[in-house]
């Protein structure tokens, strides 16, 4: 499938902000915040934050960054013509 040049840049240029945007968060959870943990004084359900970050805080976040990528993705396929088709 040909794309005219217009489109396939605005295409192109919509996913490299959103994969930005999603590594800037990975980034920020991964080291950033973990860094920062234990300085956190609070507790979730009875454990230190820095605990409920390392063992269940990241893993969901995580799932929820692929889970936000996939469902933009594929919005942004159909917008643009070149999805799969189901």
């Amino acid at each position: 499938m040909t794309t005219p040049e217009p489109a396939y840049r605005r295409y192109w240029h919509k996913t490299l902000r959103l994969t930005a945007a999603l590594l800037a968060l990975w980034f920020l959870l991964s080291f950033v915040l973990t860094w920062f943990a234990p300085a956190f004084t609070f507790r979730i359900l009875g454990l230190p934050f820095s605990h409920w970050l390392a063992s269940q805080g990241a893993l969901i976040a995580y799932c929820a960054i692929i889970w936000a990528y996939a469902i933009y993705m594929n919005r942004l396929d159909r917008e643009h013509g070149v999805d799969e088709g189901e």
